[in-house]
């Protein structure tokens, strides 16, 4: 019953969610793009193109980024493999266009209504597919197992919070969980949730995230534009959502700390104009980044002289670039990791400790909560309650410069520490493959 109830549903929601596509493309042009993909109207493969497809489902930027690690192990195991990547947001798709170029297909993945993913199926024909951390679709799930495609739920987690909505529906998760070859779950805790609830053939092997590295050109590009900044004191703001800009600067001004500069970086992209209008109204100067130093691909403003001095003045550099957050890091001395000061549960703060940057980070993190416990556990992040307790567990770092370094060292070592589970993704994934 409550299968049919859902797939009626898409019925409904199938139109309002074209509408929501072409509201949202009058700030992200990308969104009115492809919309035949969201129900299955693919390009697909050449019926003579045999190899073995490996599909990838990675929803947004940060799915992409976790998910650059695999693929490329996934790309040096079987090389005789075509990889599709597969979104649900246009700033996912592009960074996937930047990351891998043509090494991968590329298509938004359909809505889950039974005919549109039956005809991304058929003109696909993948061998195997992974989905990343919570993407559980129930029609996805039946249409795979019915096509007798391995789906893979990959750096799984299941919060708390999640698993007691999910138990809500008693015995049909078992039916929807059930379905996926394996889980493989990032700890202990995400693997007995996920149990729980109907998963089958369920290994911890780690978080991929922790396999991630900012690539030696971001890191250099951070360090120039901190020579360009100067000797003043400079935190991020990093993947900030709607409402919690007003709270990072609410904290700012708590700082009380007259030249510190604040780069701010929105998660979303198209928000970038309403962030500097936030930042315009708190009395504050703002810089772009893409005004102040457009050049991208700058490497040492010591030897190049591509990045001019930060004009005097400048409280806020906002962050309106994609894929440089790991060097927005490397120019920061300490890192505040949003999505956590409001309940939205919080973002990544591992590429900010491979980075070996001191991380801030707020009470709302139900997406991150064995990550975050494990940094603040081992002395590479500091967890603060409201934009208050922000303001001065910044003021405290920055008057404490033995602690602030000790802390990034141990967010290194963190990071450094937890490595590995691509690999053994890796493994358990060929088994799944067909033989070369």
């Amino acid at each position: 019953m409550l299968r049919a109830i859902y797939r009626a549903l898409w019925w409904i929601i199938a139109p309002l969610a074209v509408l929501r596509l072409l509201i949202r493309s009058r700030k992200e042009r990308g969104y009115r793009e492809h919309i035949g993909e969201r129900f299955g109207y693919s390009r697909g493969r050449l019926p003579e193109d045999t190899a073995p497809l490996i599909w990838v489902h990675a929803v947004s930027v940060g799915e992409t980024r976790a998910a650059q690690p695999l693929i490329d192990a996934l790309i040096k195991a079987r090389p005789d493999a075509r990889i599709l990547l597969t979104h649900m947001t246009p700033s996912g798709r592009a960074t996937g266009e930047e990351i891998f170029g043509d090494r991968v297909l590329r298509s938004y993945l359909p809505y889950d209504m039974p005919h549109a993913v039956q005809r991304f199926l058929r003109a696909w024909r993948p061998s195997l597919g992974l989905v990343m951390e919570t993407e559980v679709w129930p029609t996805l799930i039946d249409e795979c197992r019915r096509a007798d495609v391995p789906l893979v739920l990959t750096n799984a987690r299941m919060s708390a919070r999640s698993y007691k909505r999910a138990a809500k529906f008693g015995s049909a998760t078992k039916d929807v969980f059930g379905g996926f070859a394996r889980v493989l779950a990032q700890s202990p805790s995400d693997a007995e949730r996920l149990t729980a609830l109907g998963a089958r053939n369920v290994a911890v092997l780690g978080n991929l995230k922790f396999d991630m590295s900012t690539p030696p050109e971001l890191a250099a590009r951070g360090h120039a534009w901190r020579a360009a900044i100067g000797a003043r004191p400079v935190w991020v703001a990093a993947s900030t959502r709607e409402g919690e800009e007003e709270l990072v600067l609410q904290a700012f001004a708590a700082l009380g700390i007259d030249n510190a500069l604040l780069i701010l970086v929105p998660r979303h992209p198209q928000r970038f104009n309403e962030v500097v209008g936030l930042v315009e109204k708190a009395g504050l100067r703002i810089a772009r980044r893409s005004v102040w130093a457009p050049d991208a691909k700058v490497a040492s403003a010591a030897t190049s002289g591509a990045v001019p001095p930060l004009p005097a003045g400048v409280n806020v550099l906002l962050g309106d670039s994609m894929g440089e957050l790991g060097a927005y890091y490397a120019a920061s001395d300490l890192a505040f990791i949003g999505g956590s000061l409001l309940p939205l549960g919080g973002q990544n703060l591992i590429e900010a400790c491979a980075v070996g940057v001191p991380v801030l980070i707020g009470p709302h993190v139900f997406n991150f909560t064995q990550a975050t416990a494990d940094a603040v556990a081992a002395g590479a992040a500091v967890q603060v309650k409201d934009p208050a307790d922000l303001g001065r567990a910044l003021r405290e770092l920055f008057g404490d410069k033995a602690r602030r370094l000790a802390m990034g060292g141990a967010a290194s070592a963190f990071a450094a520490r937890h490595r590995g589970a691509t690999a053994r993704t890796v493994d358990v994934l060929m088994a799944l493959l067909p033989e070369e």
